[in-house]
């Protein structure tokens, strides 16, 4: 979408953003800032966001972007449907919207944006494999010799790794922490539930008739401790050899969304 964007916009202001990009870039901050980033089990952390930006297809002009603050464990920190150092300049969403915020922000994307090298090539593909259980990661060490991000299993029942990187105020290795943390399903729940809201934003706005319930909604996946059977625990019921993640309750539109990419 960003790219379609791109496309139209007059190259004049094209440049000013990307000159507004480098001077914010200067000020990222890629090492942990907080006590609780430290810390094994996050403690003293009580507040999650998630962030996300839904798009109409189709539409160049339209968006909505979604906040969702959840509380942990039971806003310091944002996790960003995005990339963050994982970038053609080295300055994502997640980097942007940290600066700006002066928050301690992770991006967690959903496919590898290929720089500086890395690429979704057959060795990649042989990598993911080797991820055989929620926690399971490996660096994303691209061309120039700078590690740019994790590929990361989050969940025990989906193949598909999520792509982590840092994006202002904390170490790569806190992301990734908190980044499993914050997982019942594939997606980090804050930003699972931003990505609901705003979906569900757009098509109160624009008219749109509820999609229809997917059949995957019958058979959700149930995070399950590593050495855990697999059985599942109860919806809701977070196992009890990790982090429960955020707490959440169900939102509008949280029916038709659950199961499309999230697991």
């Amino acid at each position: 979408m960003a790219q379609e964007a791109a496309g139209w916009l007059p190259e004049e202001t094209l440049s000013l953003w990307k000159r507004e990009q480098a001077r914010l870039k200067a000020r990222v901050v890629d090492r942990d800032t907080e006590a609780w980033q430290r810390d094994p089990a996050f403690s003293g952390l009580r507040r999650v966001g998630g962030v996300d930006v839904s798009f109409v297809k189709g539409d160049s002009v339209r968006a909505c972007a979604s906040l969702v603050v959840l509380s942990y464990p039971e806003l310091e920190v944002l996790l960003v449907d995005g990339n963050g150092v994982l970038h053609h300049r080295g300055f994502g969403v997640a980097c942007h919207l940290g600066v700006l915020t002066d928050l301690p922000c992770v991006g967690v994307a959903k496919k590898l944006l290929q720089v500086d090298g890395l690429e979704n090539n057959a060795l990649h593909k042989e990598k993911i494999r080797l991820l055989q259980t929620r926690g399971d990661s490996f660096p994303l060490l691209g061309d120039s010799g700078t590690v740019l991000g994790m590929a990361l299993r989050s969940h025990d029942h989906s193949t598909r790794p999520l792509y982590v990187s840092v994006g202002h105020k904390m170490s790569l290795e806190a992301a990734v922490r908190l980044t499993c943390c914050c997982c019942k399903f594939r997606i980090p729940e804050p930003v699972r539930q931003a990505d609901i809201c705003s979906r569900e934003h757009i098509r109160k706005s624009l008219g749109l008739p509820r999609p229809p319930t997917p059949r995957s909604l019958t058979q959700r996946p149930v995070a399950c401790p590593r050495g855990d059977s697999g059985e599942s625990s109860g919806e809701g019921r977070p196992p009890q050899d990790h982090s429960p993640g955020p707490r959440t309750a169900p939102r509008p539109g949280s029916q038709e969304q659950e199961g499309k990419d999230w697991q």
